[in-house]
């Protein structure tokens, strides 16, 4: 028997933003941002968390998803303020889990679910389908194939896992994941964790990046997507769509990035004021546009700090004493 390989098609477009992701991650690299602020990162997760649960339909705000978290008391739905506490212990976990593993993620689901559904962490026994009133708009394999289609699902995985890039995969893993529909509760929530998972072991800032409010952002068009590549037979255009979420929340997190380092440091925001994006500019034009005379303090103070953050770069940066040395704006 031939084994089973998810029906999909690498495109340009996805290359182009694959290489728009990674150059971004270059960039977020050289802030070490999330590294150094674990309030952030705890507020990123929150976001990720609260955005999750929304998506399907939990009607507590972000402000009580936060005080959950935090142990406060909380007025609302019993089941829903049980899914919150269950979000946030799944999310914990996410370092432990074995992105490649069924077992594992199984286990991610029985967090996710604790107390909200009988068999939770279990595959489902029934059929499930999608309605969209009275009108069955997709009908999920049958419930005895479910275990045959996950096992095949993650041994395609762990056989790609160093061949396809773990952006295109993950993004492959979330929709065969939601066409396979393996669970009677939680399979959305799921899926967004996994594809989170697998990303973290890719690079491990993943694990705070709030994929999942920017899919709340685009809700519809999330639904809309998965259900055209149920119609087209491929996963294409929902790849397309979780590669640009991850382009722009990583767009969002770089901007914040800056804004935070520049608005902390008089000395980069006056430095980045004088200067142009990809603009060179020798030592002596950008003394002559702040105004000082020390080529001590524009290194020190000004070039030195910009260039660690990674706002400013060399022009010959194998030689930075070069007489010939200028400098540009990212």
């Amino acid at each position: 028997m031939d084994k089973y390989v998810p029906p999909f098609e690498i495109s340009n477009d996805m290359l182009n933003l694959v290489s728009s992701i990674m150059e971004k991650i270059g960039k977020l690299s050289n802030y070490a941002y999330l590294d150094k602020m674990p309030i952030l990162r705890r507020n990123n997760r929150i976001k990720s968390i609260h955005s999750s649960l929304a998506i399907e339909a939990n009607s507590l705000s972000l402000g009580q998803v936060k005080d959950i978290i935090n142990g406060k008391l909380v007025l609302g739905p019993q089941k829903e303020v049980q899914e919150v506490k269950n979000a946030y212990k799944a999310y914990e976990q996410i370092g432990s889990y074995n992105p490649y593993s069924l077992n594992d993620l199984k286990k991610a689901h029985g967090y996710l679910t604790y107390l909200t559904v009988d068999d939770f962490g279990e595959f489902r026994t029934g059929d499930e389908g999608v309605f969209d009133g009275d009108k069955c708009i997709f009908m999920a394999p049958p419930a005895d194939r479910v275990p045959i289609l996950m096992n095949n699902l993650f041994d395609w995985m762990n056989e790609n896992k160093d061949i396809i890039h773990p952006l295109i995969l993950s993004s492959i893993f979330h929709y065969e994941f939601v066409f396979i529909h393996p669970f009677n509760d939680g399979n959305g929530r799921t899926a967004r964790l996994w594809q989170t998972v697998i990303l973290s072991k890719y690079k491990k800032f993943f694990e705070y990046l709030p994929i999942e409010t920017q899919i709340f952002k685009y809700q519809d068009e999330y639904y809309e997507t998965i259900n055209e590549c149920n119609k087209c037979g491929n996963s294409n255009k929902f790849i397309m769509f979780m590669l640009k979420m991850i382009d722009e929340v990583l767009g969002e997190i770089i901007n914040l990035s800056q804004d935070t380092i520049i608005n902390s440091n008089i000395y980069i925001k006056k430095l980045l004021d004088v200067m142009e994006y990809d603009v060179p500019m020798s030592a002596n034009e950008i003394m002559d546009k702040l105004g000082i005379k020390s080529k001590e303090t524009l290194r020190g103070n000004y070039l030195e700090p910009a260039i660690k953050e990674g706002l400013v770069k060399l022009t010959i940066p194998d030689k930075p004493t070069s007489k010939n040395q200028m400098y540009y704006k990212v």
